[in-house]
């Protein structure tokens, strides 16, 4: 390569790497901003003498196998009966309706009042769902689960009485994993997930941040909602649209991390890729809708800055294709493979991976004691499979940018059983481009051990190995192959915030 044409890629180099270590930066500044505050949940500042009428929204599409733990777990709730509606709100297409008409008939029979509302056009999905069923809502709280959620019996009884400050729009508890220990995909996914739901959502809440309801396990004040504009179908993640304008509008959020609620992680390759996929473009979509209106309101310099870094976090994707871009001429800045290690390969690796590797250890490490070392083996996989993701979400982002719509994509749910989901994730091309970058990858790793480039040879094997890792992901999951299942961990003894939601 010329003089000129090395200057160009290593200035391209320099500025990809240098947007990664902002977000990387960031990501910092939010551990610390965890541990400054860490501790557990501050208690309700009054309890509530006569409890309040309380509707539980349970919005489904087809979700035949697992709608009936979630009925039962409903019907356990540790809360009167007279204070407590349920909201049934099915728009399958399939025989999930028959489930929820025979436990609607149940919890009648056991004194709950029970409204089923099924609908045929699917018009704004979720959100519109959600909003159509507002009206005939009794309570002035709204409980919302999605399906594959298990709510602990006395869940709504620690968490109402957050909402004696009458400032308080919503109260959010902490997700949980059920089958966390299903697969290596699904031990990835509770890693990926902890580093938002254990550092990011309670630095932000107890910061006092802006942060987002997740879309489940959390209770709305009626007149928030409202007060914000209702529910809006026009972004693919309506929770996190709400959020902003209720709380512009002055709401305050509680996050709970002691208290957490068990759910499903996707255990497919393809129901992963599209739930991240909706995620990520529906984040932009967001960041598109509500980040001029942030940034003209009289909210402080930090909170904007905060939500600029939030709302605009999942732009680091496109930062991503840099990277795959610059990987090959990459190689050819330097005469030697040790001087690219030194002066390129190391600096990314401390500005762009160690807060990665920081930030999601430190995650496990705040749930359990020592729990950052037992997941430190899977640390490269990690950052492999978020490797392997990026083409998928990168193509979210874009989709974001250029206002392409979609469709509302459900993640397919096995149940409690852990049987295969008879619902199919659809694929898309990204899958192809991703088989296209796994051959360009083991071609660089073969290159790299060729010329005995030893130095190049682990950043290349880590993008083979997630590349090669999503693209036989999702085509186990259209050929029904088997699982491939993590050895199950020995008993342990619960934590103390475990304990104290038992």
């Amino acid at each position: 390569m010329t003089e000129w044409h090395v200057l160009f890629w290593l200035a391209c180099y320099v500025a990809v790497f240098a947007g990664l270590s902002i977000f990387g930066a960031h990501r910092l500044r939010i551990l610390w901003l965890y541990w400054r505050h860490r501790g557990h949940d501050a208690p309700p500042r009054a309890r509530f003498e006569l409890l309040p009428v309380v509707t539980v929204q349970l919005p489904l599409y087809n979700e035949a196998q697992v709608v009936g733990q979630l009925l039962e777990a409903v019907g356990s709730l540790d809360y009167p009966k007279d204070r407590l509606q349920i909201q049934i709100l099915d728009d399958s297409t399939d025989d999930t309706r028959e489930s929820c008409e025979q436990g609607m008939a149940e919890l009648r029979a056991r004194g709950f009042d029970v409204e089923y509302r099924h609908r045929i056009q699917r018009t704004g999905f979720k959100a519109g769902a959600l909003e159509e069923a507002s009206p005939s809502a009794k309570g002035e709280f709204l409980l919302i689960f999605d399906a594959d959620f298990v709510p602990p019996p006395n869940l709504l009884n620690k968490m109402i009485h957050h909402f004696t400050d009458e400032r308080v729009g919503m109260v959010q508890a902490r997700w949980g994993h059920s089958n966390k220990d299903q697969s290596l995909l699904t031990r990835l996914q509770a890693m990926m997930l902890d580093g938002h739901l254990v550092l990011e959502q309670t630095a932000r809440s107890r910061g006092g941040f802006f942060f987002n309801f997740n879309g489940t396990a959390g209770i709305w004040r009626k007149q928030s909602i409202l007060e914000a504009g209702g529910w809006q179908h026009d972004t693919l993640t309506e929770d996190m649209d709400l959020s902003y304008r209720a709380q512009m509008k002055g709401w305050r959020f509680v996050y709970l991390t002691d208290i957490t609620v068990p759910a499903e992680l996707p255990a497919d390759m393809n129901g992963f890729k599209n739930q991240q996929h909706r995620w990520t473009k529906g984040s932009i979509q967001v960041c598109k809708k509500v980040l001029g209106t942030v940034w003209r309101s009289r909210e402080p310099l930090r909170i904007k800055l905060e939500s600029t870094a939030h709302l605009a976090a999942n732009f680091a994707y496109l930062l991503m294709f840099g990277v795959l871009v610059l990987m090959y001429p990459a190689s050819f800045m330097f005469h030697n493979s040790w001087q690219k290690a030194v002066f390129l390969d190391l600096p990314v690796f401390l500005f762009a991976s160690v807060s990665v590797i920081i930030f999601y250890l430190a995650a496990q490490g705040a749930q359990r004691p020592w729990g950052w070392l037992k997941s430190l083996p899977l640390l490269p996989l990690l950052m492999a499979l978020g490797v392997g993701m990026s083409i998928n979400n990168g193509k979210a982002v874009l989709e974001a940018v250029l206002n392409q719509q979609s469709d509302f994509v459900r993640t397919p749910k096995a149940g409690a059983a852990r049987r295969r989901s008879r619902y199919k994730a659809a694929s898309s091309i990204s899958f192809w481009i991703e088989v296209a970058l796994a051959t360009y990858f083991s071609w660089l790793v073969w290159r790299a051990f060729s010329m005995a480039n030893w130095a190049s040879l682990p950043f290349l094997a880590m993008f083979q190995f997630g590349f090669i890792y999503v693209v036989a992901g999702s085509m186990r999951g259209w050929f029904n192959l088997p699982y491939f299942h993590m050895p199950q961990n020995p008993p342990q003894a619960p934590t103390p915030n475990e304990a104290r939601t038992a």
